[in-house]
């Protein structure tokens, strides 16, 4: 009997970020389940998936990315091998002989999903699936209906580590880059000064991917902290190094979409919020910018904190570190809400229930 067969195209794979990781373990879920699975890519990118995403396939093949070479008509026939084919969009959409086609979209940007009639001719029968009830509200907006499937926290920052103590740690997990959804590393940086005129012993540690493009960007920012030993900018971490500074860091901060019109701009603001999420599984503090998809994963004051404006945040900061009680409650209601809505199983399930 012919195994039934899983391809994905991502333009942007190689950011190795937290949409990434959302696809690819969609394709883990179909690998579970029996298919074989495929990336369009050029080069192996299994150590890295590996390293800097912690996912292990079992068999990932990495197959020519036909979106370079091949003319729509080839296209069509090489994606006929497969019985499911997903890609994330940059704009472009393809005619596809796959028998089930999904579009993954995890960047509310219009740009990207312009529905003229020749979009709506390559997508008809297409399925679409959102990161987010937030995305998907956008892309109802736009005309385009959608399913949601949320990602999955990973098993190793679920397990609690009763030997590991919390250290006057504030940690910030985003791609280190200047535009587009940015994750405002100049305003986080700028509040935690702030913040340090009064909590001379706390860190702030800035973890995230770096590509050769945003080196200029980088500089900076170390030019921005300077000789200030209490702010450690940490690039391309492996995945064991990142994984102990959710377990010990005492509170995370998360500014993507700071200062943005939400409205005018809700590709700018944060879509979901994975790494809130996986510091909440790590039993530390998350306080997040209240725009986009972390007002659907936290509720203030019960498993995490929303912050208006950096003053917000600071009062907010100050005041649960006066109160380790709250500290713990907020601490443990991050972590059961996790387990809850964002494990494994529950992924599993809503995989399988939407597109098998």
């Amino acid at each position: 009997m012919k195994k039934r067969t899983a391809a994905l195209y991502d333009p942007y794979l190689d950011v190795m970020g937290g949409g990434e990781k959302h696809i690819l373990s969609i394709l883990q879920v179909l690998e579970k389940d029996g298919y074989e699975v495929s990336l369009f890519w050029d080069q192996n990118l299994s150590s890295q998936i590996k390293n800097k995403l912690n996912l292990q396939f079992s068999n990932l093949s990495f197959v020519p990315d036909i979106f370079k070479t091949q003319s729509p008509i080839e296209k069509v026939k090489t994606l006929k091998d497969y019985d499911v084919f997903f890609y994330v969009t940059d704009g472009s959409y393809f005619f596809s002989g796959a028998k089930k086609n999904v579009i993954f979209c995890m960047v509310p940007n219009p740009a990207l999903y312009k529905m003229g009639l020749m979009n709506k001719l390559k997508t008809y029968g297409n399925q679409f699936v959102a990161n987010s009830s937030y995305t998907q509200k956008l892309l109802q907006k736009w005309g385009i209906k959608s399913d949601i499937i949320y990602p999955y926290v990973t098993e190793d920052l679920l397990q609690t580590k009763p030997e590991i103590v919390k250290e006057k740690i504030i940690l910030s997990v985003g791609r280190f880059f200047g535009h587009l959804h940015t994750k405002k590393h100049e305003d986080i940086i700028k509040t935690f000064l702030t913040f340090q005129k009064t909590h001379g012993d706390f860190k702030l540690i800035l973890i995230g991917g770096l590509k050769d493009e945003d080196k200029t960007y980088f500089e900076s920012l170390v030019k921005l902290v300077g000789d200030n030993k209490n702010i450690v900018l940490k690039p391309n971490a492996p995945y064991q190094e990142l994984l102990e500074y959710y377990r010990k860091s005492m509170f995370f901060w998360h500014f993507a979409g700071y200062g943005v019109d939400e409205e005018k701009h809700p590709e700018m603001v944060e879509h979901l919020g994975m790494t809130p999420l996986e510091a909440m599984a790590a039993g530390t503090v998350s306080f997040c910018y209240e725009a986009g998809g972390p007002k659907e994963i936290i509720t203030d004051g019960e498993n995490g904190y929303l912050f208006k404006n950096s003053e917000e945040l600071l009062s907010k900061t100050e005041k649960i570190l006066k109160d380790n009680s709250e500290y713990k409650e907020v601490q443990q209601r991050g972590q059961e809400y996790v387990k809850k809505y964002f494990s494994f199983a529950v992924f599993q399930k809503k995989v399988k229930e939407v597109l098998l």
